[in-house]
């Protein structure tokens, strides 16, 4: 089991920063094969925002972040994160970061493994 514990959310005007963090414990180190940042806005369905494999740090960004979000990782502390420059109000959403144990692909969802229980971003206009 992987638990996922995410923190840095938060109320920020549009063109701020925020860093998002996300701590992984349990059986982590041979259980991890990406981690991932989605995120869910009211009436809308869950959609992915970046993504790091674990191994290489390779990363990969949804087009509307890119250039503005850059994901992170610290191996030696099991936690992931998230900068998010720029910020514009469309980025107001639930954001969850989530494990994928094995290999799959980055941006679907239902290729992940274990959740955390979100934290919520707004940017006001």
């Amino acid at each position: 089991q992987v638990q996922l514990v995410e923190s840095g959310g938060g109320l920020v005007q549009a063109g701020g920063s925020l860093r998002l963090s996300c701590a992984a414990s349990g059986r982590t180190t041979f259980s991890i094969y990406a981690m991932g940042w989605f995120r869910q806005a009211p009436g809308k369905e869950r959609e992915f925002v970046a993504a790091i494999k674990w191994s290489t740090a390779n990363t990969y960004y949804a087009d509307s972040v890119k250039g503005r979000f850059t994901i992170s990782r610290d191996n030696a502390k099991n936690t992931m994160y998230l900068q998010m420059n720029s910020l514009k109000p469309e980025d107001t959403a639930v954001y969850y970061c989530a494990v994928c144990r094995n290999s799959g692909s980055y941006y679907n969802p239902y290729d992940y493994n274990y959740w955390g229980q979100g934290t919520q971003v707004t940017v006001s206009s």
